[in-house]
């Protein structure tokens, strides 16, 4: 008899939660199929599905899970509120699990994280280990490994990305999402194109997330987003050691439109904004980080 095949789109929540999915799984010994790097059939595809109001990396998603469809017994989609009262999620991580059931007919293997209501991310460890029939005793001791492997992984991605500050070349932060910087088609080219230009790439989501969380109170301290306190407050522990910061966000993303705007006008360090909404635009997005990378030679050569 086969083994039974989850099916993982690689976008969203992927990218903040593979290391602990693709390990669970693993460890139960469930396969899983990620779906490959994206590409531009892929974003044809889930522009086609969405509507226009939803934003670059949902359309990526949609994409993501038609790819995956037909290719295993279940797709992986959560449904992730918040972390509590003032961690709250983007809705789009809140409706993505109606958004797919209602456009795209797969079978969906669902937990949900509402720290409000008490649902937590091992309470939905156990229900989804529960669906594939898997013992308590198993659940538990897998999900304990693959935070172990998580936690591991995200200290060396924290210490490379602080080794990073003690070079001598231009240093660029790049506050936005993970889905977006690690996208193969949002964030990947602008990254390649930052070290083409000989500059130090630095990723706001690659620091402890505790600690920028309570620092983004000295931008702001009123937001509510989870993820977008995470981010600015890479801002504020590393503002010293930067010689400048690119935001990135694909359009219309309404939380970071809002964040972005606000912290924009309040930094010293040189920035620039880069909304995403056409992945063809890149030529003009290259010209306007080369033009942003001479600006910050000539500061530090004339101060």
């Amino acid at each position: 008899m086969d083994k039974l095949k989850v099916g993982i789109p690689r976008a969203l929540f992927y990218y903040y939660y593979k290391d602990k999915w693709l390990n669970f799984f693993k460890n139960l010994d469930i396969d899983t199929v990620v779906s490959p790097p994206t590409n531009k059939e892929i974003i044809n595809i889930g522009s086609s599905i969405a509507n226009d109001e939803m934003c670059l990396s949902l359309k990526i998603y949609l994409g993501h899970i038609y790819y995956l469809k037909d290719k295993c017994d279940y797709i992986l989609i959560p449904r992730i509120d918040n972390y509590g009262l003032s961690n709250q999620t983007c809705t789009n991580f809140l409706a993505i699990y109606d958004i797919v059931k209602n456009l795209i007919p797969v079978n969906i293997l669902n937990y949900n994280v509402d720290f409000n209501h008490h649902q937590t991310e091992l309470k939905g460890f156990i229900k989804i280990g529960k669906k594939l029939g898997k013992s308590t005793k198993d659940i538990l001791a897998s999900y304990q490994k693959c935070l172990n492997i998580d936690n591991k992984n995200h200290k060396n991605k924290t210490r490379i990305n602080m080794c990073k500050l003690s070079k001598t070349n231009i240093k660029v932060l790049i506050v936005t999402h993970p889905y977006n910087i690690y996208d193969n088609y949002i964030g990947r080219p602008i990254v390649k194109i930052l070290e083409n230009l000989n500059a130090e790439v630095i990723y706001s989501d690659a620091f402890t997330p505790k600690i920028t969380s309570d620092l983004s109170k000295n931008l702001s301290n009123t937001l509510y987003w989870k993820f977008n306190k995470e981010s600015i407050g890479s801002i504020e522990l590393i503002k010293n050691k930067i010689d400048g910061i690119i935001f990135l966000s694909a359009f219309p993303c309404g939380p970071d439109s809002i964040v972005n705007e606000l912290v924009m006008r309040k930094i010293k360090v040189p920035y620039i904004n880069i909304v995403i909404d056409d992945i063809d635009a890149l030529a003009g997005i290259e010209t306007r980080i080369e033009s942003f990378i001479d600006i910050i030679e000539s500061r530090k050569i004339h101060g």
